[in-house]
């Protein structure tokens, strides 16, 4: 039922995050620990009254280890691949985002004012309902912004990172003025995230997450989490962004 709390220009669509948390489960069932990249084609819409069938396809391993990903999804007898990308073996550890988060809220950090925040989405075509909105403090220190969110009445458990917290964490760039350099709500019409690069999960289950994002000069966001204790959840190299018609 969560799904319903994600509506973009009032239609319903899969969050871009569900799609990374298929790909997530798929490399750890192949033996992959890392998305290597994961391109969303085509949004998927969910319609209220009708059942959509899912399929993620897995190629064999090539010389290096990598493997081909990609998610279909039809309603009636015609498939449409909506993502598709790479997944590769273990990547860089997460030791070094311990150190990063082990200071909460970050020093130097100057705090940002949430109030508003999901009204002023609201406004610019970004219907979210109550799972998934959970930013509650945010944070700014130069081309970073850190916030704090939470997974309100859902269970994360059984999930590599719910698609609704890792959602709530993007939300953080539409603060601080982030949100026009890098394509976000905020700056002329909604855009979705396309294009994952790099991304590893260290814990699976979180209910909750320190995020940091970083914006690039191409315009693109890394992203960093820990859980509430400051243990390493997600890295991701680069989030590339793009409007949707």
């Amino acid at each position: 039922p969560w799904l319903a709390d994600h509506a973009v220009a009032g239609t319903v669509l899969l969050p871009g995050t569900a799609f990374v948390e298929m790909a997530v489960q798929a490399a750890a069932a192949v033996g992959c620990g890392r998305v290597e990249e994961l391109t969303l084609e085509i949004p998927l819409v969910l319609p209220a009254e009708e059942v959509i069938w899912t399929q993620v396809m897995v190629g064999g391993p090539d010389e290096r280890g990598q493997r081909t990903i990609e998610v279909y999804a039809r309603t009636g007898a015609e498939w449409t691949r909506h993502a598709t990308g790479l997944l590769g073996p273990d990547g860089p550890g997460g030791a070094g985002l311990a150190d990063e988060f082990a200071v909460w809220p970050p020093r130097d950090a100057e705090a940002v004012d949430t109030t508003g925040l999901y009204e002023g989405l609201a406004a610019g075509g970004y219907g979210y309902g109550p799972a998934f909105r959970g930013l509650t403090a945010a944070w700014r220190r130069g081309n970073r912004i850190f916030a704090e969110v939470v997974l309100p009445g859902e269970d994360a458990a059984a999930f590599g990172l719910h698609p609704a917290l890792l959602d709530a964490g993007l939300h953080a760039a539409t603060l601080a003025g982030l949100s026009g350099s890098a394509g976000l709500p905020g700056s002329g019409g909604a855009r979705l995230p396309f294009a994952w690069t790099g991304v590893s999960i260290y814990q699976q289950g979180a209910s909750a997450l320190r995020v940091r994002l970083e914006l690039a000069g191409d315009g693109s966001l890394s992203l960093a989490a820990a859980d509430a204790a400051g243990g390493p959840v997600l890295s991701a190299e680069s989030l590339g962004l793009r409007p949707v018609a």
